[in-house]
């Protein structure tokens, strides 16, 4: 097999290089992109993260393409529908590090409720004043968990050690768990209306797409604290920069941004302006919330530990050889 692996640091070449005896790799440390993919079009397997792009355009010239190895959880980065059609197999990562990104949850909601950022930028700059920053307690306050998938349980474990009240909404509620964890179900509505904090943890999809909009932002508590770990799509960029504005959201820990991609990369930030091919008002909205005092984004990086990354690219490796044996796992069906 020949496969192409895109996205790659150094030491992570280590781990496959032990595939590279019975195939041949070449490996990229950019993603794959339209100005790339012609080096690459011979490759059988593609093992990218969630930065390349994996569209259709991009895909048909690959007409030699059997796998897709996806180095995530998510894949909405991929044309699932063009690999059905083609008969491409995807493989994603269904469990890497569930606690590494609850850990990031607390650490973005902590920063926030401890003027952690300003705090450090002041002393930083030599002033050891603490006027306002004034933050807040998690202790008392009610957690609003969306979704109660393994992400979701290991944030609501950590709410529990700091004696935080949680509520939680699931399509399909798991009373046994709510007992063993100690937190409660309810409707989306009364969760929004009940919550300091609300945490999304919903997979990206069609019907996740802007799941929070105005409409929902109208539900919430005034002064409500919004962390998304997810997908920046499942969050309506304008909706929440008029909540931000009006005081309805009083704060925001953002891993995920709508447009990441292009956001990531200059050529098609450029290529957006000129072809106007992207929502050019959701990166206008994306830069003002990298400039607001209230709001922290990170560069979704959730996952980035070393042992979580370890476990990806594990079960990456793992994947690739299954599929080339004939027993592929982990196969993602839209």
């Amino acid at each position: 097999m020949k496969i192409a692996v895109f996205e790659i640091e150094d030491w992570e070449r280590e781990l496959f290089d032990k595939l590279s005896g019975e195939h041949i790799i070449k490996y990229c440390d950019e993603p794959l992109t339209s100005e790339n993919a012609s080096r690459f079009t011979d490759a059988n397997v593609i093992c990218a993260f969630i930065y390349s792009s994996l569209s259709k355009n991009i895909l048909r010239q690959f007409n030699q393409l059997q796998l897709i190895a996806t180095r995530s959880t998510g894949f909405d980065q991929i044309d699932i529908t063009y690999c059905q059609q083609h008969d491409i197999k995807v493989c994603n990562v269904p469990n890497y590090g569930e606690h590494t990104v609850a850990e990031h949850v607390f650490a973005l909601l902590l920063a926030l409720s401890h003027r952690i950022v300003d705090a450090v930028d002041r002393t930083r700059k030599g002033d050891f004043s603490f006027q306002g920053l004034q933050g807040f307690d998690l202790l008392g306050k009610t957690l609003g968990v969306i979704c109660t998938g393994a992400i979701g349980r290991c944030v609501i474990a950590i709410a529990k050690g700091l004696r935080m009240n949680v509520v939680a909404y699931e399509q399909n509620p798991r009373e046994e768990l709510a007992s063993q964890l100690g937190f409660r179900y309810a409707q989306m509505s009364e969760v929004l209306a009940s919550a300091d904090i609300i945490t999304l943890h919903v997979p990206a999809n069609k019907k996740t797409y802007h799941l929070f909009s105005d409409e929902q932002f109208s539900q919430m508590k005034d002064g409500v604290v919004l962390i998304n770990t997810t997908r920046g799509s499942v969050v309506d960029i304008k909706a929440l920069l008029q909540a931000l504005a009006t005081g309805k959201v009083a704060a925001a820990g953002l891993d995920v941004l709508p447009e990441e991609f292009v956001m990531h990369h200059e050529k098609e930030l450029l290529k957006s302006l000129v072809h106007k091919q992207n929502n050019l008002e959701e990166l206008l909205a994306n830069q003002i919330l990298l400039r607001l005092s209230n709001v922290i984004v990170t560069p979704h990086c959730a996952f980035n530990t070393y042992e979580a990354r370890t476990r990806i690219l594990n079960t990456t490796i793992d994947n690739i050889e299954s599929f080339c044996q004939g027993k592929p796992q982990n196969v993602v069906v839209d």
